[in-house]
């Protein structure tokens, strides 16, 4: 964003060029320098005064953008000044290298000013823009959960089926990709069928996923933990059952040092909800095991 050109601004600058140069010839080296069209300053007649030459090249330049640029180039040019040697040698030289210097710091100190004015302004825009950004980023978040949520409701009808579990596992990772968590979609090791991974806080976790009507047993629990005994030791196992757990299968998960964490329908309802975050939800049930070793851990005492 440039400077405006105000009428300050062309008044300041034609008082500082007019101070600062005496000499025609050193005026004339002034504005070719300046950009000032060659021709122009060429057709300077002898007994034009340099005040006269200076408000015709001011009328002019204001009508154009061209124009309008040469003053700011102009401007700035004046207001670098420190030495002013065209006006050397003269009877009255302090008095005109006074007035020069005075005529050029009121030229800077208004640039400044407006330097200041177009940082603040620039800033302010710059804000509006991030505002702009994060509410469309909020919007277009919020209509995205929007629509995972549709499709795990509009899934409920599969519960049970081959075709269900598909896409509840597709449906799965898309809510990962979603939250930013690391993942890896499912895969096989030595024949055994991994429904995937996630990667939160440093610990990797292998995914089972369970879209059956029943509730999870523990024979589900022992596949999982086996799967689980087979990896690295900072390698957990997390089960994401949407019909619960029977009694005997929390039991199997917990223990002092439990390797899983299970959750089930409502900790994905509670993400839905804005109250938390999914690798929140994570986190939270994985202190809980760590702290107690139950691998589950009810919404409803989230936050005991």
């Amino acid at each position: 964003m440039a400077a405006k050109i105000t009428p300050r601004l062309i008044e300041l600058t034609y008082e500082a060029a007019l101070k600062s140069y005496w000499r025609r010839n050193a005026l004339r080296k002034f504005l070719i320098a300046s950009h000032v069209s060659s021709n122009f300053v060429e057709a300077w007649a002898d007994d034009e005064s340099k005040r006269d030459l200076l408000d015709r090249l001011f009328q002019r330049l204001q009508t154009t953008d061209r124009g309008k640029a040469v003053i700011f180039q102009m401007a700035r040019s004046l207001s670098e000044q420190s030495t002013f040697p065209d006006l050397r040698n003269w009877e009255d030289s302090g008095q005109k290298i006074q007035d020069a210097h005075k005529a050029v710091q009121e030229l800077k100190s208004y640039l400044k000013q407006q330097d200041e004015e177009v940082k603040c302004e620039k800033e302010r825009l710059e804000t509006q823009e991030r505002a702009r950004a994060e509410r469309e980023r909020i919007q277009r978040s919020l209509t995205d959960k929007t629509k995972l949520q549709q499709l795990l409701d509009a899934m409920h009808s599969k519960v049970g089926t081959q075709e269900g579990g598909y896409e509840f596992e597709q449906w799965f990772y898309q809510l990962l990709d979603f939250c930013e968590i690391q993942n890896r979609r499912p895969y096989k090791i030595d024949g055994r069928q991994i429904d995937g991974s996630l990667t939160h806080e440093g610990t990797t976790y292998l995914v089972e996923l369970k879209f059956t009507k029943d509730q999870s047993g523990a024979a589900d629990i022992d596949s999982l933990k086996a799967k689980v005994n087979k990896m690295a030791d900072n390698t957990m196992g997390v089960m994401v059952s949407i019909s619960g757990y029977s009694s005997v299968a929390i039991s199997e998960a917990s223990g002092s040092k439990t390797t899983l964490i299970i959750m089930d329908a409502s900790h994905l309802y509670l993400f839905f909800s804005g109250a938390m975050s999914f690798g929140e939800i994570i986190s939270r049930i994985r202190r809980h095991a760590s702290q107690t070793g139950e691998a589950y851990l009810t919404t409803s005492k989230f936050h005991d």
